[in-house]
């Protein structure tokens, strides 16, 4: 689609979003306005009909209080003439005194167990009747027999005397009556006087309200239903029976609808009829019945009805006339719409001329002409236009020049870094996050024999299960931004064979910086390993030898002994079996001594089990004891027992504990204390602090330890503590070390537990 016809058809767009969004308001806006009418027009019907309920119900209760006023004078009267214990009393006399007073029953109510009923009557239907059926009777009946006034809202008090409103009639509606009760504590029973109503309680009155709403809906074609109901009662049962097997009586006082009809039906009209009822507000809703969109309105009435009236219209009769209005508007929309699309086609024909000629231009840039200029007097946006695009010519002219180079300059790079990795002698690979590989240099290949098909995609067996966990643990650290550096472990050839290496890992980042893969250069320190090996051998013989003559003087001493003990009993011929005990006894000293002087000696492979760190600075404490003979040192062990099997090289670590116990000793020319302990230090951890009181070191020097050939000793090479330090290392351990000039230096190592 071209430029014109896209900018016609915007423009003619733009008039019908408009004209659309007018139609739109109107509509919306003239709805609510009819719908608010038809609500006022509901109120004011509600209005209507609810005074009409009002006035019914004020001339009612006028009527009944004067009714119960003559009731309660006609008890008294039946009282006067009446036994006072009503087993005295029958029905027939009853049927007299009721012609005699003016009344058409009398009934005596009586205490029956936990409940008030009606024993004697002069209706023969009445006897038998409980008044715990009937509700608020019973608690009115039961504040008359304990000589109180009836506090009930229900129904009229006088002095000992109560009368119900009229609440329930019989079924068949051919006897409403007036009932009054009366006691006055000289009688053992209620005195019921009952007057019929009909002169007075007439149910079609009830029904002016319905007449009124029906008549509405003859003058208003649009009201479908207008109903009364009482939303305290709505879904209470509208029967009652007074005893068994009698007809029920209906309940006037709880009846749910006063007048009209419930023809339009909703589910919802209980829960919006209750809160009509408590809000005070009318609420109104849309709903489809009988095929008819209804607006039911549930009007609240707060008058002495205390009732909700709900208007039933018919919604279309209500948009009748706003869809009429609506059709005139939409026809006359449609004519300006067409006269939109002619006039926005000629007035874009006359707008993209110059655009035209600023497209071709374009058009040749695009094609690597870069050469002519855009030639437009005019000020305005497409003068503007031309300008960035001419200036846009010139510098693409300029980038392109640029780019070449910068092209030529990466090739070269890339030729370069791809020659490095290519050809360096460390075995770099990427794998992703599962662990699946993604590349490899030719070093990877040569190293481990997989060939870069093979990997790519493949999780390579390179790593034993007992090794996984911690490798887990050093991709965590990668994630979480650390680093991970001259890391040393095995890993495995493709033929199965193992590989020394130090690794140094890191994390590859996409372009949202989320970490997408892991790098790794893997050295082989094969070659390394086996010259350290070689230094710890050299000074561990160089310690040997120096332990040699403190070895030698220590076996000298039970020897003397021997011999003396020899020489006493060639003189003797005997000897005593103590001296024999004494004798075993050095020849055990000379065994433990040369037990553990060759262990010590003897070359032997790496190998981690589990070992007992006290036992083992035990055996190093017998091991040097007569060194520190020899220097007048005194060693001090405070070793905490109890510790758990350390995972360690054991051997290993005696070389590390002789070095450093050597070194405390030959600091104290003049003798001193060696202090020794071994200590848990959390469940992660022990450690052992090594302290003595010799001259110390300087604080230039302590930073320099461990460093080799570096040595403060005459005789000393440097590489006793340079061996240290990596065997500690090797146990992913630590080896600290503190000290002041003339007071002495404490070496602390830490282990872990692996």
């Amino acid at each position: 689609m071209s430029i014109k016809t896209k900018l016609a058809w915007f423009i003619s767009l733009t008039v019908i979003v408009i004209l659309s969004l007018n139609l739109s308001i109107y509509y919306f806006s003239t709805s609510s306005q009819l719908q608010k009418d038809a609500e006022q027009q509901m109120v004011s019907i509600a209005k209507q009909i609810g005074e009409t309920l009002d006035s019914a119900q004020r001339s009612k209760q006028l009527i009944e209080d004067s009714v119960g006023e003559k009731l309660r004078l006609a008890s008294i009267s039946a009282q006067s003439k009446l036994d006072p214990d009503i087993n005295n009393i029958s029905n027939g006399q009853l049927v007299r005194l009721s012609q005699e007073l003016g009344v058409d029953y009398i009934t005596l109510w009586a205490k029956d167990g936990d409940d008030i009923t009606a024993q004697k009557s002069s209706n023969a239907k009445a006897i038998g009747a409980s008044s715990k059926a009937l509700g608020y009777w019973y608690t009115a009946f039961s504040q008359l027999f304990e000589m109180r006034q009836v506090i009930i809202p229900q129904g009229q008090k006088l002095n000992h005397f109560w009368s119900p409103p009229i609440t329930i009639i019989p079924s068949d509606l051919n006897d409403v009556n007036k009932l009054g009760f009366y006691y006055n504590d000289k009688t053992n029973y209620l005195i019921n006087p009952i007057v019929h109503a009909g002169a007075f309680f007439n149910l079609e009155n009830l029904k002016s309200s319905d007449a009124i709403a029906q008549q509405i809906i003859a003058d208003n074609p649009s009201i479908l239903e207008i109903s009364g109901f009482s939303p305290a009662y709505y879904k209470d049962p509208q029967m009652v029976n007074l005893k068994e097997k009698a007809p029920p009586y209906y309940k006037l006082d709880t009846q749910s609808m006063i007048f009209g009809r419930y023809n339009y039906i909703d589910v919802h009209d209980y829960t919006n009829l209750m809160k009509a009822d408590q809000t005070g507000s009318i609420v109104t809703t849309k709903t489809k019945i009988h095929g008819h969109k209804v607006l039911k309105s549930f009007i609240p009435m707060s008058g002495t009805s205390k009732s909700v009236i709900v208007v039933n219209i018919n919604y279309a009769a209500i948009k009748q006339p706003l869809y009429h209005q609506l059709l005139i508007q939409i026809l006359i929309s449609l004519g300006l719409i067409g006269a939109a699309i002619a006039c926005s086609s000629l007035i874009a024909g006359f707008m993209i001329r110059t655009l035209e000629m600023i497209m071709q231009r374009v058009h040749d840039i695009s094609r690597g002409n870069f050469g002519e200029q855009i030639v437009i007097d005019s000020n305005n946006e497409f003068g503007a236009l031309a300008s960035q695009v001419n200036s846009m010519s010139y510098n693409l002219h300029s980038y392109q020049a640029q780019l070449t180079a910068a092209a030529k300059e990466l090739l070269h790079t890339k030729q370069y870094l791809e020659s490095f990795v290519n050809n360096t002698s460390d075995a770099i690979h990427v794998v992703d996050l599962e662990g699946r590989t993604l590349d490899a240099n030719n070093a990877f290949e040569t190293m481990f024999g997989w060939t870069l098909a093979e990997a790519v995609g493949q999780k390579l067996p390179m790593f034993k299960p007992e090794t996984l966990d911690e490798l887990s643990e050093k991709g965590k650290t990668i994630l979480n931004g650390g680093q991970v550096t001259d890391y040393e472990t095995v890993l495995y050839r493709k033929d199965g064979l193992p590989v020394e290496v130090s690794i140094t890992l890191s994390g590859i980042r996409d372009e949202r910086g989320y970490f997408v893969a892991y790098a790794s250069i893997a050295r082989d320190i094969a070659e390394r390993k086996r010259t350290e090996e070689i230094m710890r051998r050299s000074e561990k013989l160089s310690v040997v030898g120096q332990l040699a003559a403190g070895v030698a003087h220590e076996v000298r001493n039970p020897l003397t002994t021997l011999r003396g003990f020899v020489q006493l009993m060639q003189k003797d011929s005997r000897l005593d079996k103590s001296y024999l005990n004494i004798m075993l006894s050095e020849l055990d000293r000379i065994n433990l001594i040369v037990s553990e002087f060759l262990v010590f000696a003897k070359p032997q492979a790496d190998r981690y089990q589990e070992a007992d760190l006290y036992a083992i600075m035990n055996d190093i404490v017998v091991l040097l004891d007569s060194e520190a003979n020899i220097h007048n040192v005194r060693m001090i062990t405070r070793l905490e027992p109890g510790i758990p099997p350390l995972r360690c090289e054991s051997n290993q670590l005696k070389q590390v504990l002789v070095n450093v116990m050597k070194n405390g000793m030959e600091a104290m020319p003049g003798g001193g204390e060696l202090t020794l302990e071994l200590a848990k230090e959390s469940e992660q951890s022990i450690l052992i602090r090594i302290e003595d009181q010799g001259v110390g070191i300087p604080e230039e020097d302590l930073a320099r330890l461990g460093e080799p050939f570096f040595t403060r000793k005459a005789e000393g090479n440097g590489l006793g503590l340079m061996i240290s330090q990596q065997i500690i290392q090797h146990h992913k351990g630590t080896i600290q070390y503190s000290s002041k000039p003339g007071e002495g230096t404490c070496v602390e190592i830490r282990i872990p537990f692996l």
